[in-house]
Formats: C-alpha cells, sequence, structure tokens
C-alpha cells in the first residue's frame, strides 16, 4: 500500500473540493480522482438493490485503488452503501463519505432532519443514520426533505440557484429538528449560509475526508517497522 488516498465520484465537480480538502489536512499524502458519472444515471435508473449495478461499484473502487491507494471512499450517497461493501481482499479500506457524518449526526440530538436533492439518495442515507444510531446506542427520529428543484440547477452547473433553493427549504423545514444532515456531498456549501440555525448543519465531505485521512494514517503506522527489542 502507499501514502495514498483515492475518491470514486459520480460528478467532476467534486474533484477539487476533495482535493482541497485532502491537501489541507495531509498535504504530504497523494490524491487520486476516478469519476464515473454513469454510475449515479445507473443507480436512478435500476435501483441501488441491482445486482449488475452493485457489480459496477465495485469494480470502480478497485479500478481507484489499483494504483495502490490504501483507502478508497465513495463521495456519492446514492451508491455509497455498495462502495463500502465492496470486497478487497485486505487490499485498501472501503469507504463510503457520509458515514463519518452520520456517526456525528446522531449524538446530535434524536431529531435529525435528512434533506436532499435526489431521491436516490434519501433511502440509503436514512438507512445510514439508523445504522450509526444503532451502533451508537441511541435513538433517532429521522424525517426526510427532498427538495427535487433544485438538481436540475446542479445539472446546469448553476451552484449559487442550487445552493439558494436548498437553504431556503432546509430553513423552513428545520424547525424541531435537533441536527440538519446535508445528504450530498454537492450540498456542503449549505452549511455556510444556515449558520443562524443554532443547530448543526452536516455536510459530508470534511468529516469524511478527515476519517480517511486518519484510516490511512493508522494502517501507515500498523505496517512501519518496530524497532528491534534489546536481547
Amino acid at each position: 500500500m502507499t501514502d495514498a488516498i483515492a475518491f470514486l465520484h459520480t460528478a467532476q465537480v467534486h474533484v477539487p473540493t476533495f482535493e482541497r480538502l485532502t491537501r489541507e489536512i495531509a498535504p504530504e499524502l497523494e490524491v487520486r480522482h476516478l469519476v464515473m458519472e454513469e454510475l449515479l444515471h445507473e443507480a436512478r435508473a435500476v435501483g441501488i438493490d441491482n445486482p449488475m449495478l452493485a457489480a459496477r461499484v465495485h469494480e470502480a473502487m478497485r479500478e481507484a485503488a489499483s494504483d495502490g491507494a490504501a483507502v478508497v471512499a465513495c463521495t456519492c450517497s446514492t451508491i455509497g452503501a455498495i462502495a463500502e461493501r465492496t470486497p478487497t481482499g485486505g487490499a485498501f479500506a472501503a469507504q463510503r463519505i457520509d458515514r463519518a457524518m452520520a456517526d456525528r449526526a446522531v449524538c446530535a440530538g434524536p431529531r435529525v432532519l435528512i434533506a436532499a436533492a435526489l431521491e436516490s439518495t434519501l433511502e440509503p442515507t436514512t438507512a445510514l443514520v439508523l445504522s450509526a444510531a444503532a451502533q451508537a446506542g441511541v435513538g433517532v427520529r429521522p424525517s426526510a426533505l427532498l427538495v427535487a428543484g433544485a438538481w436540475p440547477h446542479f445539472e446546469a452547473g448553476d451552484s449559487a440557484r442550487y445552493i439558494e433553493m436548498l437553504a431556503s427549504a432546509i430553513r423552513s423545514a428545520a424547525i424541531g429538528a435537533d441536527v440538519v444532515v446535508l445528504a450530498q456531498a454537492s450540498m456542503a456549501p449549505v452549511a455556510a449560509g444556515l449558520a443562524d440555525l443554532g443547530i448543526e448543519v452536516l455536510g459530508s465531505p470534511g468529516p469524511g475526508v478527515a476519517h480517511a485521512v486518519a484510516t490511512l494514517r493508522a494502517s501507515r503506522s500498523a505496517w512501519a517497522p518496530r524497532a528491534a527489542t534489546p536481547t
């Protein structure tokens, strides 16, 4: 394994974001990116339980790791659960970028508002939050907010309108919530505009990258040669 992290994306726009975040946390690491937009399109068409989709996601994760990356993180929440289950044979750690966010969210309070711009993201993110709560031994009451009208603006490259629509909808829906989960990596900039809500608004990129870096450093330490014991 090498001192490298790889990311599997379903949108080219995510590359500079994850490149920057990784460089800020661990400038010494190599950062690699594989963009496969077709995986999200296929997931939306056939559903995330499709075996052929799972096979393609697993193949993509292994391709992302093929140059020796120790950690591969999928940044797409729709296919994240599939990516996380990639059989790696111990060659690399397969992660989903939103797990660290979910772990943090369930500790913030039981009423978790899960906001998404794609319907295909809601089911896997809700399942992730429930799984994180079970592992933490806490109860949660997740609710879902789908802002379907925002996604066409993202696809058209109008990030400002995309973020504006999401922020407005979340602001209205967050009354009574203890924490907001931004289900898609593309939604992370919304948090800055909702800083006055008085509750945490969590995006996946920052926590997910930090977790990936920590995993790589832990594996590197485990493989580091130990000093000889004096005899």
